[in-house]
């Protein structure tokens, strides 16, 4: 029998982007450096990041600040809907406004989405094989991030919606062998001075 050990799983959402989303803003590149600093002394084996533009810079800003963490473009770290809810699955009073959001999301983004989310599963969550525990950062979207704390959870499959995440902020999750899995903490926003915090919520989401 193969011996397992602990994941634990860092997410990021991309830094603060541009408005036409090709490049980080400069709060963008200041908040991914102040994240990299922050994971300094966490033992990373690897970066995953998100093929678009917005994902990688972060990444590599965040790499920039750490030592000889290697960077890997993922396409299942990408900006995609996880999962399309039927009506009947939402609440009735919610609905309506869900499905009015997703209709909203560019085909592109929602059609290869479950096939790629059910891979994110597959390649980032669950314990590893060793006897050594194992610390991974994926930079992503907003989207994959509820998705993945929504499954550690076991929360049905539409609840990644109404989990939202700030630009450079920080989620961990552990995946321990034998346990459940456990949310550390989720949109941690400690390492970012109050001017960097909260962009990318919606002005009544911030708290």
């Amino acid at each position: 029998m193969t011996d397992t050990a602990a994941r634990y799983l860092y997410l990021a959402r991309h830094g603060e982007a541009s408005a036409d989303e090709t490049t980080l803003t400069e709060n963008g590149r200041r908040q991914a450096v102040l994240l990299g600093e922050r994971l300094r002394s966490t033992p990373l084996s690897v970066i995953h990041h998100g093929p678009l533009p917005r994902a990688q810079q972060t990444a590599e800003l965040i790499g920039a600040q750490l030592d000889g963490v290697p960077l890997h473009r993922s396409e299942p770290a990408g900006d995609y809907v996880p999962y399309l809810p039927t009506k009947e699955e939402l609440p009735p009073d919610a609905a309506d406004a869900l499905l009015g959001f997703l209709a909203q999301v560019p085909e592109e983004e929602r059609n290869p989405g479950p096939a790629l989310a059910r891979r994110a599963l597959a390649e980032f969550t669950g314990p590893v094989e060793g006897d050594r525990p194992r610390h991974e950062l994926v930079v992503t979207h907003s989207f994959l991030i509820g998705w993945l704390v929504r499954a550690a959870l076991d929360a049905p499959e539409w609840r990644w919606l109404g989990l939202n995440h700030s630009n450079a902020a920080l989620t961990v999750i552990r995946y321990a062998p034998g346990r459940p899995s456990s949310v550390l903490f989720h949109n941690d926003m400690g390492h970012l001075p109050a001017e960097l915090r909260w962009t990318g919520f919606p002005p009544e989401l911030h708290a």
